[in-house]
């Protein structure tokens, strides 16, 4: 026998249908609509992935360092790792930072940032916890551990970001020290587009951030924190046995949708030759 709805749940399922698709919680377990594909397409105008109204896609530029700009299709813009200098003035709407050196945060922001999402435990607080929503964008975070100066441990002294723009997911760990756990992965999800570090020093040795995009086993790898062509290079030979694509583009802005994500894992030297 079918159950019989109360007139509220039809009411909130009449809502819920005309407020179009649910933001993802990047599930490992969602059913894609659509078979992943790599388009070629011409670098004039940056690495564009995508031609049609799709809602599950962003363009994303790299700003310099760890700081990356998102832009949604609904005129949402974040910027990571927001430190006051990378990105200042474009005016994002989201802003955030890790505080495990004073570029990737600043204590001043801009005027009008709606959500400024400090990845680092407040007064009081034994970490960070983030989750909000503006049109079509949704941001949180997983909290990791950090170094300290004095070599010791700051417990939840990171977080890793998500963006999920529509059913597309992009992380930014930020800075990152250690690998992944279990529980990590398992709040993380599935991951579409993720921004490492591979300065191998400042953060963590690049072997073991190998290690950390075969854990999160993401579609598009963007490096960032890192200074000059060998480290690029040193990053994308150890990534050698898994034989991803690597893409260089002419500009420091590209397209990615979800529909169409590459097939093998594809390495975007968004930052060129040194991510400053």
């Amino acid at each position: 026998m079918t159950p019989k709805l109360s007139c509220a749940a039809l009411i909130a399922a009449a809502v819920a249908l005309l407020a179009g698709p649910a933001l993802a919680r990047c599930s490992k377990n969602l059913v894609e609509e659509f078979g992943p594909r790599l388009q070629r397409a011409s670098f004039d105008d940056g690495l564009r992935l995508t031609e049609g109204p799709s809602p599950n896609r962003a363009i994303i530029t790299f700003l310099g360092h760890a700081s990356y700009q998102i832009d949604t299709p609904q005129g949402v813009r974040a910027i990571t790792d927001y430190n006051g200098v990378n990105g200042f003035g474009r005016h994002p709407d989201i802003a955030t930072m890790n505080n495990a050196h004073g570029t990737h945060f600043t204590d001043e922001p801009e005027e009008g940032i709606t959500y400024v999402l400090r990845g680092w435990p407040q007064e009081g607080e034994t970490e960070a916890r983030h989750d909000v929503t503006l049109k079509d964008m949704r941001v949180w975070n997983v909290p990791t551990n950090a170094r300290d100066w004095s070599g010791g441990v700051r417990i939840n002294g990171n977080s890793i970001f998500i963006f999920a723009v529509g059913d597309l997911c992009i992380a930014h760990l930020g800075h990152l020290h250690q690998r992944l756990t279990p529980e990590h992965l398992e709040a993380l999800g599935r991951i579409d587009v993720l921004m490492v570090p591979i300065d191998g020093a400042y953060t963590m040795g690049v072997p073991l951030m190998v290690d950390v995009v075969k854990q999160i086993d993401p579609r598009i790898v963007l490096p960032m924190h890192y200074w000059g062509r060998s480290q690029l290079d040193r990053f994308v030979t150890l990534l050698a046995p898994l034989e991803p694509v690597f893409v260089w583009p002419d500009k420091h802005t590209i397209e990615v949708a979800k529909e169409e994500l590459p097939e093998k894992l594809t390495v975007i030297a968004v930052g060129g030759d040194g991510g400053g």
